[in-house]
């Protein structure tokens, strides 16, 4: 009884030391005016404040005007320099007596919206109905990752057997929406499937046995800051599926349709000679998908690979974020390499046995 009362004081005495301050929704302004004044701080970094006029464009105060600094130091990590007529975004809270406005970043969104329209104006130009539904698919993988997976993660339950859930149901809508409801398609889903597990199996074995701590980057800590209970070694073995996930499922495809259309041409092959050219394509497909996968992850890692000019080298391939990113581009490789010869049998069966049955 005296556990509920303490509980129930605790409770009804919070507000009173609640910080009162309350966050509201962000809104957008546009710089119209910016005045410079360097600051002289006898600080070896020098400092010039903005002083910048911006009107309101959006939420309850639009149409208002107001002044506000921004400092720049000179790091251009953390600088935000304003220009006439920048839009930005701007930070808003309540601390009840009025509400406060600060400068929180620059508005980049609008590019990122006429660039969308583009890609998928010309997907659906070149592609037609199949790069419809290659728009949809996109969409609702992204949904799968966001809405599913995601919280999956928030809430503690094992990202591994969540990604590879998705994975299946990302892989399984992907295939048919762009390939029919048929055995390429079928076959296409179960070698992408296959060589996403393998891949998975392969990535445990990489992290513990490299004793990986699963914090590839900054952005791993500023997450572990607000979600400390994470499996962070498991977040990063997801992090490397889905990466492999779009690889695999056009090499599977590859293979499967071109298994496919031999067939079609002579369907008196055997499931072993349609291997053999499920094969002979494989190969071709090997040596370009593993390299575009290698400079994806290179191309990210660019700036690492400027920090080892500087850095021992025995130091700079054991550090923590190298090993991951070395081991992030390996393990996809390995998963594009085994899809062919996986698809390739699977496929060849499938569309064999599957046709046949379909001719009876």
């Amino acid at each position: 009884m005296r556990f509920l009362a303490l509980i129930l004081s605790f409770f009804f005495l919070l507000p009173a030391f609640a910080d009162e301050t309350k966050i509201l929704p962000s809104v957008t302004g546009k710089v119209q005016q910016v005045q410079y004044i360097d600051i002289d701080d006898s600080s070896e970094v020098a400092q010039t404040k903005q002083i910048a006029d911006i009107i309101i464009l959006d939420g309850g105060f639009k149409g208002e005007k107001v002044q506000l600094d921004n400092m720049l130091t000179g790091n251009p990590y953390y600088d935000i320099k304003l220009k006439k007529n920048t839009k930005v975004i701007l930070h808003a809270e309540d601390h009840g007596k009025g509400v406060e406005l600060a400068i929180e970043n620059i508005k980049r969104s609008g590019t990122l919206v006429w660039l969308s329209l583009l890609f998928c104006g010309l997907l659906i130009y070149v592609g037609r109905k199949k790069g419809l539904y290659s728009l949809v698919s996109i969409a609702l993988t992204v949904l799968l990752i966001s809405h599913v997976l995601t919280p999956m993660i928030l809430m503690g339950l094992n990202p591994v057997s969540g990604a590879i859930l998705v994975c299946i149901a990302s892989t399984a809508i992907t295939m048919y929406l762009v390939g029919g409801f048929n055995p390429k398609s079928t076959a296409a889903i179960a070698g992408a499937v296959l060589s996403l597990l393998a891949a998975a199996l392969l990535s445990y074995i990489v992290m513990f046995t490299a004793h990986l701590t699963g914090f590839a980057n900054e952005t791993y800590m500023f997450l572990f800051n607000m979600y400390p209970q994470l499996n962070y070694v498991g977040i990063t073995i997801v992090t490397i599926v889905l990466a492999t996930l779009g690889a695999v499922m056009d090499v599977a495809m590859s293979i499967a349709s071109t298994i496919n259309e031999i067939y079609m041409v002579d369907n008196t092959k055997s499931v072993k000679e349609l291997f053999i050219c499920g094969m002979n394509v494989g190969r071709d497909i090997i040596g370009t998908m593993a390299n575009t996968l290698i400079l994806v992850y290179l191309g990210s890692s660019l700036p690492l690979l400027l920090l080892a000019n500087n850095i021992d080298l025995l130091k700079f391939f054991n550090l923590n974020q190298i090993v991951t990113e070395i081991a992030s581009a390996l393990i996809g490789s390995i998963g594009i390499v085994i899809c062919v010869p996986i698809t390739a049998i699977v496929a060849s069966e499938l569309i064999k046995r599957g046709r046949e049955i379909e001719h009876q």
